[in-house]
């Protein structure tokens, strides 16, 4: 009979190709993961992994398997939440703030449908500002976003630098008019930081590109249209972060969740030990 244990070590290693990233998530060594790989070839008499000093990849029997696995591990979760102790269900409005959705939200969805198949989730993706106002009008059960220093919203996850961003500092450094600033509308706290702390230092700036979604306003600033402020953690790729004292330094923010009185507790409860365990940034917390 196959191993279920091996065969989650096989779908989680073939989700992030990488034997490091596949026992961090699973909470387990390098070396156990391995064995379950190894014992799954064994069992099955062939080989599912290609590994070379670049990459980890499926071989054509792996790709065979990978639907299998999926099923099964599906399954067993879907029996385990209906008959085991965790009998979770209903229904859980969240709101995620954007920054959030594209830098760590997907490895605790996959955990939490994993882990309470019954639990039907509603995403919500906006600014924290305009997720915050949602909850106040009964829309949200649970809010993940950002709060400003000395607010007192939700309960603290962890805080995070924010930095500037551009494609080429130095480009943007050598221009002579106001600074470009892309960002997003407000109510944006990213937005609101940039702007004060360059009111403060006297520093000219106009809003060359605004746009409420962080796949656009990367775009802009990849194209070289100006500088982007984010969590230092959460910055995309193509972009490098400002040298320091080049602008003027920018506030941390905090990373909160907030639940909405009168929500479930079991689900919220749920929610947040998850985004503790897998959403948070190794160190930064304060």
């Amino acid at each position: 009979m196959l191993n279920l244990q091996h065969l989650a070590s096989f779908v989680t290693l073939e989700q992030t190709m990488s034997f490091t990233h596949a026992a961090e998530r699973l909470g387990i060594g390098q070396s156990t993961l391995s064995q379950h790989i190894q014992r799954l070839e064994a069992f099955l008499g062939q080989r599912l992994i290609a590994r070379d000093t670049h990459r980890v990849r499926l071989t054509p029997e792996g790709e065979a398997l990978l639907g299998y696995a999926r099923n099964m591990l599906d399954i067993n979760n879907k029996v385990a939440a209906l008959f085991g102790e965790s009998k979770l269900r209903g229904r859980l409005r969240l709101g995620v703030s954007e920054d959030f959705v594209a830098s760590r939200l997907t490895v605790i969805l996959e955990e939490f449908t994993r882990l309470y198949p019954l639990v039907d989730l509603e995403l919500t993706v906006a600014l924290s500002g305009v997720l915050y106002e949602m909850q106040d009008n009964g829309e949200l059960d649970v809010v993940l976003a950002k709060r400003r220093l000395g607010d007192q919203l939700g309960h603290f996850l962890y805080r995070e630098p924010l930095v500037w961003l551009a494609k080429d500092p130095n480009a943007i450094l050598s221009r002579e008019n106001a600074l470009p600033l892309i960002a997003f509308p407000p109510p944006s706290i990213t937005r609101k930081a940039a702007q004060e702390a360059l009111d403060r230092a006297g520093v000219a700036w106009r809003i060359v590109c605004t746009c409420a979604s962080l796949s656009g306003l990367t775009a802009a600033a990849r194209a070289g249209m100006g500088v982007l402020v984010q969590p230092r953690s959460m910055a995309p790729s193509g972009l490098r972060e400002l040298p320091k004292g080049a602008l003027p330094a920018l506030e941390d923010v905090e990373f909160v969740l907030q639940p909405r009185k009168g929500a479930d507790p079991e689900l919220v409860e749920a929610l947040s030990k998850l985004v503790m365990a897998k959403g948070m940034v190794p160190g930064s917390s304060v």
